[in-house]
């Protein structure tokens, strides 16, 4: 994880050394204006980078799968705001304690608005929101609920850098979204609950932070998003967690611990380093799609952690979805 290893494709904001690493970044001046569409998702890497940059987005679907069954692990033994502030301070040290270690020098200005937004959905609001919604919601249901979030993502990632995926993509994309609502509202028994509302809010917040942050990592790589957005949030999470816990004295357990300190490291910091690198690789739109696959791994989790029952429409649904997530890697876009 050195300071000039960035993820570039297309337009390239260092230039690529043979060995695969980056030249420091003042080889090739930065441009402010955003990539172009034709840059920025339609231009295909090199066949093995982008077999890379699939593997590592691949790699960071792994480790969010884990995230709600770690959530209900650790509010076995906590309470909400405790796990959601506790887990951002345990990933900020660590974080800057790989920027300092590595004498990281502070983003330019203009990279610090984005590292915002990654901090507000990212760090801060997919967190508190799907943590609120795990205390009244099963980890199953909550997963296809936010199996909407690969959609959401590629269309935030359309608005925000003007790109325009072909329509087999959207095709493709759109059945897996019908899939996993259709999923959803057959096991909610076709009503929103409170937890529902909480869910869907956080697809919204995560796939703004998630489209910013592939969007950085083209500038500077993804671990330093991650780390520097850890950072970032420290001022709210390190008073909020010193506020939790007080008012939500802990009762810790195997279970608990466990599932915090993955929160902290897996889905707070290495899921994201990886799943950011991975993105900025093969473009937010393609990488996005690979989340869906995400709720399904979740549904193993559930069952193998949670002793949760596993709904008979999963297998179907699996296929679905599986079916989507390849048609979704072969379209241009």
């Amino acid at each position: 994880m050195r300071d000039h290893d960035s993820a570039t494709s297309g337009m390239a904001i260092a230039v690529n050394a043979p060995g695969g690493a980056a030249a420091p970044e003042a080889a090739v001046p930065v441009t402010e204006a955003p990539l172009p569409p034709a840059v920025a998702h339609a231009a295909a890497p090199a066949p093995g980078t982008a077999g890379r940059g699939t593997l590592l987005a691949a790699l960071g679907v792994a480790a969010f799968s884990l995230t709600f069954p770690a959530t209900a692990w650790a509010l076995e033994g906590m309470g909400a705001w405790t796990v959601v502030t506790l887990r951002s301070v345990l990933a900020a040290v660590i974080a800057g304690a790989c920027l300092a270690a590595f004498r990281v020098r502070l983003p330019e200005r203009r990279h610090w608005a984005g590292l915002a937004v990654v901090a507000a959905g990212v760090v801060l609001g997919f967190p508190l929101l799907t943590t609120l919604a795990l205390e009244t919601s099963t980890t199953s249901h909550a997963a296809v609920v936010v199996g909407l979030l690969p959609l959401t993502t590629a269309a935030f990632s359309a608005v925000r850098t003007g790109a325009r995926p072909s329509r087999t993509f959207w095709i493709a994309a759109l059945a897996g979204a019908v899939v996993v609502i259709g999923f959803a509202v057959q096991q909610s028994g076709g009503t929103l609950s409170t937890s529902d509302l909480y869910l869907f809010a956080a697809l919204l917040i995560c796939a703004a932070g998630y489209t910013e942050g592939g969007r950085l990592a083209r500038h500077l790589p993804g671990w330093q998003v991650t780390g520097w957005a850890l950072v970032l949030a420290l001022p709210v999470t390190l008073p909020g967690a010193a506020l939790a816990l007080i008012a939500e004295p802990p009762h810790l357990t195997g279970h608990a611990v466990a599932g915090l300190l993955w929160l902290a490291l897996g889905s707070q910091f290495l899921g994201l380093v990886v799943w950011y690198r991975g993105m900025a690789v093969i473009g937010v739109s393609k990488a996005s799609q690979l989340q869906l696959a995400q709720p399904l791994l979740t549904l193993v989790w559930s069952v193998l952690l949670l002793g949760e029952h596993l709904p008979l429409a999963a297998p179907v649904a699996a296929v679905a979805v599986l079916v989507c997530i390849a048609v979704t890697q072969r379209s241009a876009t």
